[in-house]
């Protein structure tokens, strides 16, 4: 085919799209079958509409061939599980008992069984629930989900294509299951996956699938050979099969480096391949490779990952040099749409000139179909398209938005020493020690508690104006004087103010900071039913005045035990924000960091003997290649420092981290400087205490004993038992007792009970070390 023919063919598609529905139907679906006040029948029913009604919206936009399969009652890697039947042990009674209760039992866990783990998705906020493998694994086909969505979108009138997690991806995401030896590999198992695929494949072939797209992201990381070797050998026997619709082997998030002449000569008909931010380089790999002739290019200009408008000129030239490449070239957001919201066109608060700087996932779907258009017709044929898309980018470069000078004048005078403590942390601890006076193995929580349907409530009558700035205060410090009591009685050692007036732990300081926009209906999926609204990072940072430090001075009023500052940290600001594209992120991080200096310092003055700056995002930031990460790592910690280094050696530095693997990151973590660090290690059995201590980690750590994404209550013979593990690893005097993540989405029954198990553990524990 010419390139001419080639572009005569092209069409739009996406790999999938947000599921929560505009006013996130799923999300209260799915909670109120969790609390008995939604049928199952009513669930599915919810889900069915929302599945029809992103099929019918992206036809509006023009996309001629849907996804089907990407949607999920909770997360696609665990629909997945399901649908090779890798269900674990503990928890196949639950699903041949009731296939959807046991479903939702393996995302949440149930008093009696523990859920799966749960982690990042790449360096996306995403959470997926990771698989556990053994050598005893015996995988079987279920193929009803993908056949059942497929028949539903075609029925509906849609070319559809069925969206799976490919075989060696789901191995490399695995972990060994519980009892399996430490040095198992999952991806031994593929020759037993394989013949499972086949019968996926097969399926939905009789179901009417022309094509299906097997989603390989892992291989856009390093691979070492035996990684490699495993995708041609997989994509050479799925391509061998006879029975079988067409292959469209997809990859995104970064470039897929060596990997990318494998799948180019495997016997599939497709590849899907990035072509943004740094996976621009699949361009020169792909003519180096000698391209896809005679195959199908599912070409990913348009950023699937942030919302900034597409530069439609730079696309067209990427897709004219791909045109002379494949035998097919159509048009595509570099992954799947469920990283951003629904539809801009429902901020009616915002500028509409700053609104025409955005794209969500409605209009990346138009944006595609655009450049389809484009390339099937000619530039003329959209050259009033292009010409308002000039104007918008220029708009945007010129804002007096994005460019403050002052904020600019400060971060240049930046020093090194700006980034350093004075003093080394033995010294540091000594101070610290003296100053608060705990006992061993002190008590704390991370920083949130329930975020209860009262407070939500309170700040909805808030922004509707049926109450005023005073009530509101009212019933925040109401809420702020439970919570310290409560913590005072619980036994805690350090307490935390509770955080009742924050909405969410970046969208707070984003609505008082510079250079920040807020949207209303911005809802992106987190992890199962939790959405967060991810603010916009539009232009230069700076904070015109306090943003916490009056709640402090109310907690630590309250009690005489230290209350703790609570921020969120530089680089998880921009990582759980929409981030500017128009500056390095070294940059940004850097003005983030100095105002949230400024915050620390007035915490500090305002009689903080503890400050807790939180960077979750610090390893699912970590790029997806090696070569990447020290210039990421070097501008992260830095950051972080530069927040933080501005206080006295008697002032303790906290930071948090949760559901990554923070095996890569060790040595950052000790570049952090943070005197103590608290992180997710429930789920993990305290894996993370073990490679701190192989890592010589020489701070203290509070490793999580109770999983807070889930409904269980540990029991403190639980907690005590995590306790034993981690002090096999840390010495108790450096050992901290606390909760894997902040309590904002757990409620204050399961509360009250589980950090009265954790309390009680660590009484244990003190009492049994002291004799």
């Amino acid at each position: 085919m010419t390139a001419t023919s080639a572009a005569a063919a092209t069409l739009a598609t996406v790999h999938g799209y947000p599921r929560q529905g505009r006013d996130r139907e799923l999300k209260k679906a799915v909670e109120g079958y969790w609390k008995g006040t939604v049928t199952a029948e009513a669930l599915l029913t919810t889900a069915a509409g929302l599945r029809r009604e992103n099929w019918r919206r992206l036809a509006e936009a023009g996309v001629r061939e849907v996804p089907t399969g990407d949607f999920s009652l909770y997360d696609h890697v665990l629909d997945t599980t399901v649908a090779v039947g890798a269900v674990p042990a503990r928890h196949r009674a639950a699903v041949d008992a009731d296939p959807l209760d046991g479903y939702f039992a393996m995302a949440r866990g149930t008093q009696d069984a523990a859920p799966l783990e749960m982690t990042k998705w790449f360096d996306t906020n995403y959470h997926y629930l990771v698989p556990e493998l053994g050598p005893g694994t015996a995988f079987t086909a279920n193929s009803g989900k993908a056949v059942g969505e497929l028949t539903e979108a075609l029925a509906a009138g849609h070319a559809a294509r069925p969206v799976l997690v490919g075989p060696v991806t789901y191995l490399l995401l695995a972990k060994p299951a519980p009892g399996a030896a430490e040095d198992f590999q999952p991806l031994t198992l593929l020759d037993r996956l394989l013949p499972v695929y086949a019968e996926l494949l097969a399926d939905l072939r009789a179901a009417g699938a022309e094509w299906v797209q097997l989603d390989e992201p892992a291989l856009v990381q390093d691979r070492t050979p035996a990684g490699l070797n495993a995708a041609a050998r997989a994509y050479r026997d799925l391509g061998a099969l006879t029975d079988r619709p067409k292959l469209l082997v997809a990859s995104y998030f970064d470039r897929l480096g060596e990997a990318l002449p494998v799948l180019a000569k495997a016997p599939v008909e497709g590849l899907a391949l990035d072509f943004t931010g740094p996976a621009a380089a699949n361009l020169d790999d792909l003519a180096a490779a000698g391209g896809l002739p005679g195959k199908r290019l599912v070409a990913g200009v348009v950023d699937g990952r942030n919302i900034w408008i597409n530069n439609l000129e730079r696309s067209l030239a990427t897709l004219a040099t791909l045109l002379g490449l494949a035998g097919r070239v159509d048009v595509a957001p570099s992954c799947s749409l469920l990283h951003v919201p629904i539809d801009v066109t429902a901020e009616r608060d915002l500028d509409p000139q700053i609104a025409r700087w955005l794209a969500f996932a409605r209009q990346k779907a138009e944006e595609a179909a655009l450049l389809a258009r484009g390339l099937r017709e000619g530039t003329a044929a959209i050259a009033g398209e292009l010409a308002a898309n000039r104007a918008d980018l220029a708009s945007r470069a010129t804002s007096p938005i994005t460019r403050d000078p002052a904020v600019r004048a400060r971060t240049a005078a930046v020093t090194a020493d700006d980034a350093r403590r004075t003093q080394p942390y033995p010294e540091r601890a000594r101070a610290q020690r003296a100053r608060l006076g705990l006992p061993l193995l002190p008590t704390t929580t991370i920083g949130s508690f329930p975020q209860t349907t009262e407070l939500r409530t309170a700040r909805a009558d808030l922004g509707a104006g049926r109450i005023d700035a005073a009530a509101y205060r009212e019933r925040m410090e109401a809420e702020v004087r439970e919570v310290i009591a409560y913590q005072e009685k619980a036994g805690l050692d350090v307490l935390v103010h509770g955080e009742p007036e924050r909405n969410d732990m970046v969208q707070y300081f984003a609505e008082q900071l510079t250079g920040y926009l807020a949207t209303r209906h911005g809802w992106v999926q987190s992890y199962g039913t939790r959405y967060v609204r991810p603010p916009v990072l539009a232009g230069d940072i700076s904070r015109p005045r306090p943003m916490t430090v009056d709640w402090f001075r109310y907690a630590q009023s309250l009690t005489d035990r230290p209350v703790k500052g609570m921020l969120t940290g530089p680089v998880t600001m921009l990582a759980w924000s929409f981030v500017r594209d128009d500056q390095p992120l070294a940059d940004t991080a850097r003005q983030v960091a100095l105002a949230l200096r400024d915050e620390v310092t007035d915490l500090e003055a305002a009689g903080a003997a503890v400050v807790q700056v939180d960077e979750p995002a610090l390893r699912e930031t970590l790029p997806l290649r090696a070569a990447g990460r020290p210039g990421y790592l070097a501008w992260a910690t830095e950051a972080f420092r530069l927040a933080t280094s501005g206080v006295r050696a008697d002032t303790q530095i906290h930071t948090h981290m949760c559901y990554a693997e923070f095996g890569a990151i060790m040595t950052a973590i000790d570049e952090l400087d943070a005197d103590v660090i608290s992180l997710e290690a429930t789920r993990s059995h305290m894996e993370v205490a073990g490679e701190l201590a192989a890592a010589g980690y020489p701070r203290e750590v509070g490793p999580g004993v109770w999983d807070i994404h889930s409904p269980r209550v540990p029991s403190a013979d639980e907690a005590e038992r995590l306790l034993r593990t981690g002090l096999a690893a840390i010495p108790a005097e450096r050992l901290w007792v606390n909760p894997d993540c902040g309590l904002k989405t757990r409620g204050w029954t399961e509360t009250r009970a589980s950090l009265e198990s954790l309390v009680a553990a660590a009484r244990r524990l003190r009492g049994e070390l002291a004799g």
